[in-house]
């Protein structure tokens, strides 16, 4: 007996090429919520009550109000209180998502001569980004090979270092700090956090400008990008923002002065912001970047140490402490076709299991994200196994 085929594709790939075999997963091993997406990634179902139950006074209201103008400010406290920002560091944010603030990066915070660390997907589009900026200088780009990271090289005549610290589409994650006696005083740090910032800690003294979109750690949707940034971030903008022309919806200068009112410069989605606040908020109240950090370290422990014991399945990550604890990468042996497992997996109610397109691998992208139950991590790898039994 076999299923019918399941059609189409997400932004990790083909769910499936073909006719499924029939495997009914026992309901003792499924996990309590099965959405393990890499991004948009779970949210959770008290925080989608939540908003619905405030919708009636807050969905539909004026983002220049009071109502709208408390969220974005419980935000941007959250958020300072979250990564512990030292003082005179801001939280800004916009429109637009984290690709957006790569354009942002190039017209307000790059001087001339950038350096970027490229080891996958989304690090490589930042560099590439800054390439096509014209009134820019040809930024150097240092490589390593997907499922690794390469290390900054800083020296004289680099004013801005872009790092990432989580590397969505290959599960390895990177250090921030590094020594910079060596660079130009006054170079910048910029990292590309999406799928870092909430799940994983750091000393925000390593950095200028942490930005990331909150469809990732902060379980809520896309479309925004926040930042938080240092003095020299922020002295920098607003300096190359009155000497070269700046597009509005890029002029950090501007993002900058409506942040500081706990508004967008233009509409944001009023949703997306609820669900970011409820987010930071829920891990606030439960310890704050040591309980977030935490939850995904104990699925990222679950996850690996079960691929590490595994007769079928090994981290794509060699080097254990390269290995992200947000975003794990599995590769499976060659005689459990990936496109099978997860579309099993999805007739089950597992969903978005599937390796980012792009890689080509026989590869699992499991989400550890905060708002993610380690438990559930845990019931996703005896599914495995009873899948791999069965095929």
């Amino acid at each position: 007996m076999t299923l019918p085929s399941v059609g189409g594709s997400t932004d990790s790939g083909t769910v499936t090429t073909g006719a499924l075999p029939h495997i009914e997963i026992p309901p003792d091993l499924l996990p309590g919520d099965g959405r393990f997406g890499s991004g948009p990634s779970k949210v959770p179902q008290a925080a989608l009550d939540a908003l619905a139950a405030a919708g009636p006074s807050y969905m539909g209201t004026s983002h220049r109000r009071d109502g709208v103008k408390s969220v974005v400010g419980r935000v941007r406290r959250g958020l300072t209180d979250l990564f512990s920002l030292p003082d005179g560091y801001e939280v800004v944010l916009g429109n637009g998502g984290s690709t957006a603030f790569w354009d942002i990066a190039g017209f307000c915070l790059i001087e001339q001569h950038s350096q970027h660390l490229s080891f996958g997907e989304f690090s490589s589009k930042f560099a590439a980004a800054v390439g096509a900026t014209p009134h820019l200088g040809e930024p150097e780009v240092i490589r390593s090979e997907p499922g690794t990271a390469p290390r900054p090289a800083p020296h004289e005549g680099i004013d801005t270092y872009a790092l990432t610290h989580n590397e969505t589409s290959t599960g390895v994650a990177m250090p921030l700090g590094f020594d910079r006696s060596a660079a130009d005083a006054g170079s910048l740090v910029l990292v590309d956090a999406t799928s870092a910032a909430g799940g994983v800690a750091f000393d925000p003294t390593d950095v200028d400008a942490y930005y990331f979109a909150p469809q990732k750690c902060f379980a809520g949707d896309g479309g925004l990008w926040l930042a938080a940034m240092s003095p020299a971030a922020v002295e920098r903008s607003l300096r190359l923002a009155g000497s070269r022309w700046v597009p509005p919806t890029l002029d950090l200068s501007i993002a900058i002065e409506n942040s500081r009112l706990d508004q967008t410069y233009n509409t944001p989605a009023l949703a997306t912001l609820f669900l970011l606040a409820t987010q930071v908020e829920w891990s606030n109240d439960n310890g704050g970047m040591a309980f977030a950090a935490g939850r995904s370290a104990q699925s990222a422990a679950t996850l690996y140490g079960w691929a590490d014991a595994s007769s079928f399945a090994s981290p794509f990550v060699a080097d254990q402490a390269a290995r992200s604890p947000v975003v794990g990468t599995i590769d499976l042996d060659d005689s459990l076709p990936v496109d099978t497992v997860c579309g099993v997996l999805r007739a089950n109610g597992i969903v978005d299991t599937e390796g980012y397109r792009k890689l080509g691998r026989n590869q699992l992208r499991i989400a550890m994200f905060p708002a993610i139950d380690p438990a559930d991590i845990e019931a996703l790898t005896a599914c495995l196994d009873h899948i791999a039994e069965r095929l």
